[in-house]
């Protein structure tokens, strides 16, 4: 029997027709034979084959290490998953729009989504910003257990949607290091008017403790330390930050406290998502959570290695004083008392991050902390 006539008697006879992403893994189900396995039409889509294309913009350059690459490698197990259905097409920064405009472009439906940092839209709510994380708070495993399970990502969402935008989970830096100074820092008074590029929280704290904290894409950040234009920058950690010379320019690398877990976020236009197939939608779900997962582990196993080449460009790492540090967290305090006086929005998420952190303090304490003392 010709197969092309047999689906299509099929599809009449029963209603419900499964079908692969390949011709000859085509099969016909006759569920009136199997009363109890029924098909509930509402909230189930059958793809048909029929390809859908996302663009998706970056605040990366094509192919950065990590972040870029990661993304790459989501759009590639995406388009593996859905068997060439759905395909992600990638715009690194600048090459569709800006890397800070992905946001708006995304919001506005010009492109169907982005990966990027919540803290960068800290201007547009600054609940935002602790999304990302906040200094002195909750490391990688624990905003994603948060975020997963502790009542984060429903209120990202609904936060979120008001921009008509649907976030997920796109990666996580694990904890990122203090930044890297042109000269040391001995004590507070050193760090009164530097220039340094840090978003987020973080440079809220830095700001109450007399920086001048600055926002600057990745493209930007070298040319401005080597032209005095900043006299400092964090960005990530030793595999990336090698990779951007900064040793080159501010040979002083100091362990930090301001983002001890940030996540990245693969962020969609929230009406083209709702307009996906079912099955589209559910890959994506799943290969976020992939990705989220390699990403934070590949920051790992990259900066055990880039510390150890750290040693061999003689960069000495430092810890900064502590009255730097004690000035931080009461900079902290500060900073989260005015953003709730301000911010309904923020105060809600705060509460949520700061109940959520108690107890995993608690834990972590009991458990991880005491064994990495012994170890």
């Amino acid at each position: 029997m010709d197969r092309r006539k047999f689906l299509t008697a099929a599809t009449v006879s029963t209603g419900a027709v499964l079908t692969g992403c390949n011709e000859s893994n085509r099969q016909a189900i006759d569920y009136s034979k199997h009363p109890k396995k029924s098909v509930d039409t509402k909230t189930v889509n059958i793809n048909r084959n029929k390809k859908t294309v996302i663009k998706l913009a970056t605040s990366w350059p094509a192919h950065f290490p990590i972040m870029g690459t990661g993304v790459e490698e989501f759009a590639k197990r995406v388009k593996e998953v859905s068997g060439g259905s759905l395909e992600i097409k990638i715009y690194p920064k600048n090459t569709l729009v800006p890397a800070l405009a992905v946001f708006d472009a995304t919001s506005s439906g010009e492109i169907d989504a982005f990966h990027s940092g919540p803290y960068y839209w800290k201007g547009k709510n600054s609940a935002f910003s602790l999304y990302s994380g906040m200094p002195f708070g909750m490391t990688a495993e624990e905003i994603n257990s948060w975020m997963q399970f502790g009542g984060g990502m429903e209120l990202w969402r609904e936060q979120y949607g008001k921009y008509n935008l649907h976030p997920f989970l796109g990666g996580n830096t694990n904890i990122q290091m203090g930044g890297w100074f042109r000269k040391p820092i001995n004590s507070l008074k050193d760090m009164q008017g530097l220039k340094m590029r840090i978003p987020g929280l973080g440079g809220e704290v830095f700001s109450k403790m007399g920086v001048n904290p600055i926002l600057l894409p990745a493209g930007e950040i070298y040319t401005s330390l080597e032209r005095g234009v900043i006299d400092a920058t964090e960005w990530v950690g030793p595999a990336l930050d090698i990779k951007m010379g900064f040793y080159k320019v501010a040979p002083y690398y100091y362990s930090g406290w301001h983002e001890p877990g940030s996540i990245l976020e693969l962020t969609f236009n929230k009406h083209s998502f709702s307009k996906l197939a079912l099955e589209h939608q559910s890959i994506i779900e799943v290969c976020t959570r992939e990705m989220n997962a390699n990403m934070t582990s590949k920051f790992h196993y990259e900066n055990i290695y880039a510390l150890q080449k750290l040693k061999e460009l003689d960069v000495t790492l430092r810890q900064l004083p502590k009255d730097v540090t004690d000035a931080g967290k009461k900079a902290l305090n500060e900073v989260i008392g005015e953003l709730c006086s301000e911010n309904k929005d923020f105060t809600e998420v705060y509460k949520s991050v700061d109940k959520h952190l108690s107890l995993s303090k608690e834990w972590s304490d009991a458990s991880l902390g005491y064994f990495l003392n012994e170890r």
